[in-house]
């Protein structure tokens, strides 16, 4: 809690908390209720109004025309562009209220653009991005950018997709493998003989692949506009062919991220364990085949992004 002279509130905004962060900025006509947290050097904006069963970290920015409802949590360094659109209640009537709203969270770093609509009960992950307009009915992912009506997952910041085709090419200690700008991951060439009979592809475990493999599973019918993976593992090694179709890899180290379009049957990527991988943009054919260098077990994975930064952190 800070004095009066710790925040600034212009003299035509109402300021009913007493819950304001040091050196945060109240403009015209904006107005807090009384049981809403605001953190330190926050910017709220002309025409802002921020109800009360609300919690807003620190550096937030929410301009003009934002309301801010009751069950909403915005977290540290968030952007809220103009007129961006809160709800708290599926299924509203007037005069006729939910027992508790359901808790919508933008977690640290995200950007909401102008005008996008953000349903209730949902999460947007660290640093996702959500474009103007955007109407967001399901939980973002950490990273993610959406866009559209429904929003729907088009890239992940910092990570420009590239053709893994272009990027293949011959390492002088590893024919035909590349290596990339994620900590230990590798892009593949296998084997490819090519006849007037067809096209044949091969890899050997352990050499074109790099790890003896005790499983492998097919993923197919994916919907375009579903997201698979969204997770690392602790020890496990993958290796990923599509060998029908095209899908997007993004395999990210916690520091570099990288983005990769796998879509021909004699590429490969190697996701070393410790890796948080996504695939997602199947195409309607897409065929993705999975080595995998141990048998499936739960406690394998890590399925949330703090977790693995943390992780990622206390490896080093």
């Amino acid at each position: 809690m800070s004095s009066a002279k710790d925040f600034f509130v212009h003299s035509h905004a109402l300021c009913e908390s007493e819950k304001i962060g040091k050196d945060s900025r109240v403009w015209a006509f904006a107005h807090i209720l009384p049981g809403a947290e605001l953190g330190s050097e926050c910017n709220v904006c002309d025409n802002v109004f921020i109800e009360n069963d609300v919690i807003i970290g620190n550096r937030v920015t929410l301009k003009c025309g934002v309301q801010v409802w009751d069950g909403i949590t915005i977290e540290d360094d968030v952007f809220i562009g103009p007129n961006a659109t809160f709800t708290n209640d599926l299924f509203p009537r007037s005069k006729v209220y939910p027992q508790t709203f359901a808790r919508t969270i933008i977690r640290k770093g995200a950007s909401l653009g102008a005008n996008c609509t953000i349903l209730p009960g949902i999460t947007i992950g660290i640093n996702a991005m959500v474009g103007a307009g955007a109407v967001v009915t399901r939980s973002v992912p950490p990273n993610a950018i959406v866009v559209g009506n429904p929003a729907k997952i088009i890239g992940y910041v910092n990570a420009k997709p590239v053709s893994a085709n272009n990027e293949v090419a011959a390492d002088s200690s590893a024919p035909g493998v590349t290596p990339t700008s994620v900590r230990n991951v590798t892009l593949h060439r296998l084997n490819e003989v090519t006849d007037i009979r067809g096209s044949l592809s091969a890899g050997e475990f352990e050499k074109s692949i790099p790890f003896k493999s005790e499983r492998y599973f097919l993923v197919y019918d994916v919907p375009t506009a579903e997201t698979r993976g969204e997770h690392a593992h602790r020890v496990c090694h993958q290796f990923l062919v599509a060998v029908k179709g095209s899908v997007h890899v993004v395999a990210d180290d916690g520091v570099n991220r990288q983005e990769f379009v796998l879509d021909k049957p004699n590429q490969g990527i190697h996701l070393p364990p410790m890796t948080w991988g996504i695939q997602y943009r199947y195409s309607p054919d897409a065929v993705l085949l999975v080595f995998a260098s141990h048998y499936y077990d739960p406690a394998d994975y890590i399925r949330n992004y703090d977790e693995f930064k943390s992780l990622i952190n206390d490896l080093g």
